[in-house]
């Protein structure tokens, strides 16, 4: 039998990976539950699979919100902030494009968070064929080539801007 791969998601500010939460998220958005019925249907889903201490459920629920929103189209206007992940295996093309990130981010003087994807399975459930390969806030930038550096900068620049609207 299979181990299921973990999902990551973000919980203050530690990226955790939870096993269940994508089948669990499928199963509410499939049932048509409201949004308050799905978020503890996910939640005790991902409980039981994962140690969640008692101390953090409320910071689960809310990450749980944001992922269940974000994959239903309700994106919270609220607690946006730019998000970037670098998808490869951990190879030269991705260290170098890690590099030229985080100069573009200087250069634009633009705080982000990055999160860094070598698992294949999350890099092709994520729709990505090629790497490296470069998401910003949920769009797929590029996959498979190097971008330049006024690209990256500039699609930091632009997706910051989509932040404020």
């Amino acid at each position: 039998m299979d181990t299921p791969t973990p999902q990551k998601i973000r919980i203050g500010k530690t990226t955790i990976g939870l096993i269940g939460l994508d089948s669990a998220i499928n199963r509410a958005i499939a049932a048509k539950m409201g949004e308050s019925a799905a978020i503890c249907f996910i939640l005790q889903a991902v409980k039981d699979c994962n140690y969640i201490p008692s101390s953090m459920i409320e910071k689960y629920r809310d990450a749980i919100r944001r992922e269940y929103r974000k994959l239903t189209g309700h994106h919270d206007t609220l607690d946006q902030h730019l998000m970037i992940r670098i998808l490869g295996s951990g190879c030269v093309s991705c260290n170098n494009l890690q590099t030229m990130l985080i100069n573009a981010m200087e250069r634009a003087g633009i705080a982000a968070d990055i999160e860094q994807i070598h698992d294949r399975d999350e890099i092709w459930r994520l729709g990505v064929m090629a790497t490296p390969a470069l998401i910003i806030n949920g769009q797929i930038k590029i996959a498979g080539i190097k971008p330049t550096l006024a690209q990256v900068e500039g699609w930091i620049r632009e997706a910051k801007a989509d932040d404020h609207d």
